[in-house]
Formats: C-alpha cells, sequence, structure tokens
C-alpha cells in the first residue's frame, strides 16, 4: 500500500470535502431551480367552459410567479376522464398537472371501470375556485325557499322536474331528493343551456344552475332564486339564503376546480406549486374577476385539499349509489 506523507494526506482530505460540499451545494441548487421549464395543464373540458376559463385566467399571473410559462392543453371527453387519465400517467416530476373539477369526485363512483384511482393515483396541489350552484324555479311554481318546495314536492309526488346539463348539477338535484325525502324528477340535457331555456319556457319547473346562467333573468323576474347550494350565503348574487339555512340542514354542493398532479410529485414542486397559487388567487385583480364567472377564490394547502377530495369523493358515492345514476 502506498503511503503518503502527512501534509500530502491532509490536501487531499481538504480537496475531497471541497468536491463533496460543492455536490452538495450543486444538489440543493438543482432542488431550487423548480420549474426548468415550462408546465403543461392538462384541462379536461373544451375551451370556453369554466374550468378551462379558470386554468386560463390564472395561467398568466402563475407563469409571471413560476418564471416558466403554463402551457393550457385541452383533452374533452369522458366528463374529464380522458384528461385525468393523462395525468395519472404522466411523469410525476411537477411539469405535468391536471386542473380538476368536481366531475372528478363524480366519476369516481359514476364510472365503474377507470383506469385510474380519484384518489391515490394523483397528488393533491391546491383548491382553486369555489362554484357552488343556485336553486332556482320557474315563476309558475308557487314555492318562495327551499323549505315550501320540498313541502310542495312532498304534497305532489313526482309532479315537479328539474333540469340538468351535467354531473353534477344533476347529482345536486339527487343529493336534495335524498335529503329532503322528496322526488323531483331529472330531466337530462346536452348541457346547461338547453336546460335553462326550458326552464324559462315552464317546460321544467326547478333547475340547479351556476349563477351566471340564470342570475339576469332572476333579476328580471323570469326566474326565482330559491337558495344557494354551499354552506356560505355568496356575496355577489344578492341576499340568497343557502338551502342549508333555509329547509335542508347540511346540503351543501360545489362545483370545485382544483390543481392535481400525479402520485409521487416532489415536494419541492408541490410546495412551489401551492405557494404561487395562492398568491395568485390573492391578488385583486383576479378575485374581482371571479364573481362574473360565479366563482370564489379557494386555494389551500395540499393537506386541505387532499382531504376535500377524499371527502368529496365519498359523498358523491353514496349519491350515485342511492339515486341510482348511471352514465348515459
Amino acid at each position: 500500500m502506498l503511503l503518503l506523507p502527512v501534509r500530502h494526506a491532509a490536501a487531499i482530505a481538504s480537496i475531497a470535502a471541497a468536491f463533496g460540499f460543492c455536490l452538495g451545494l450543486s444538489s440543493q441548487t438543482s432542488a431550487q431551480t423548480y420549474p426548468a421549464k415550462p408546465i403543461r395543464v392538462i384541462v379536461g373540458f373544451a375551451p370556453g367552459g369554466s374550468t378551462d376559463t379558470t386554468s386560463r385566467l390564472i395561467a398568466p399571473r402563475l407563469s409571471e410567479r413560476l418564471g416558466q410559462q403554463l402551457l393550457i392543453d385541452n383533452r374533452p371527453g369522458a366528463q374529464g376522464n380522458i384528461a385525468a387519465e393523462l395525468a395519472a400517467k404522466a411523469t410525476p416530476d411537477g411539469y405535468t398537472v391536471f386542473m380538476a373539477s368536481a366531475s372528478h369526485s363524480i366519476n369516481a363512483s359514476l364510472y365503474p371501470k377507470l383506469s385510474f384511482h380519484a384518489i391515490r393515483d394523483f397528488t393533491a396541489i391546491s383548491n382553486v375556485t369555489s362554484s357552488p350552484f343556485v336553486l332556482v324555479v320557474h315563476p309558475s311554481v308557487p314555492a318562495r325557499n327551499a323549505r315550501e318546495l320540498i313541502a310542495l314536492a312532498k304534497s305532489r309526488p313526482g309532479a315537479l322536474s328539474y333540469g340538468s346539463g351535467g354531473a353534477t348539477s344533476h347529482l345536486a338535484g339527487e343529493l336534495f331528493n335524498s335529503m329532503a325525502g322528496v322526488k323531483l324528477v331529472h330531466i337530462p340535457y346536452k348541457s346547461s343551456g338547453p336546460a335553462a331555456t326550458d326552464l324559462l319556457g315552464g317546460q321544467v319547473g326547478v333547475m340547479f344552475s351556476a349563477p351566471p346562467a340564470v342570475m339576469q333573468h332572476v333579476a328580471g323576474g323570469r326566474l326565482r332564486a330559491l337558495g344557494v347550494t354551499s354552506l356560505k350565503r355568496l356575496s355577489f348574487i344578492g341576499d340568497i339564503p343557502t338551502i342549508a339555512e333555509s329547509g335542508l340542514d347540511g346540503y351543501d354542493v360545489n362545483s370545485w376546480s382544483g390543481l392535481l398532479g400525479p402520485a409521487g410529485m416532489p415536494r419541492e414542486a408541490i410546495t412551489r406549486l401551492n405557494a404561487d397559487i395562492a398568491h395568485v388567487m390573492g391578488l385583486a385583480e383576479i378575485k374581482s374577476r371571479l364573481p362574473p364567472l360565479g366563482l370564489e377564490a379557494a386555494a389551500n394547502s395540499p393537506e386541505e385539499f387532499a382531504a376535500y377530495l377524499r371527502a368529496d369523493v365519498a359523498k358523491w358515492a353514496k349519491v350515485v349509489r342511492e339515486s341510482g345514476a348511471r352514465t348515459e
């Protein structure tokens, strides 16, 4: 074995220590450079819808914060399942994320043969917006609040119908039926537009609708608003009580949007994205643009969003099971 003089051994040890320090510093720097390239945001609906609009509203400000472009990738179909599958199978490096919506929770039980699990195959990053519905009726329906609607439905079983243009508004009605012990007959439509048209014409009497689609008609007296589906009132649509406070305690439906990533995302990516979403959703310019879309800012922690998602999936699984709802 070759023996080096003490001074040479000390010098080599010093060089090795310095090299190790540089490697450690390089590793730390690398971890702190996320994101180093553009981030793909998969959206499960066509351009123009609520989830797409939310994504495009926050993308410019979020890009500024992250220092990288956000690329919106619309993959419509199967109520968001096509996009969810792509996101679940993406490399979990923080460069592919999924702008999910309430349909993600509902699809977990509405579609029995999905290739992904709505919770286990995703990383919760942050809730982004909250979007409750408004319960509205045609003026010919003699009810002024949720309590009166329940009493009317009980006195006339099967006589009242409600229209829906999607899974969330459909199951909002089924949850109402289940909790109130009534039977509003579901009339499905391909979208909320035709459903609202038939409501205005009196072909259906009731609808659970996003506020922008109906509030102008409420203001004009063509429809009557009985309550909002969230547990708290919405400041931007006037003094309309919640359904929970006006006849159906605990009733809560929220057509939310939130950012998910594939399971196994790096913690630094989760933390960075969560912090920047919270900042962007707190900007006055963003918050002021949400009410006309029927939205409220709802950023929270990854842990809070994960807990919310678990509860939402469980709630809708019960509604789907009890109502017998199924895909067409």
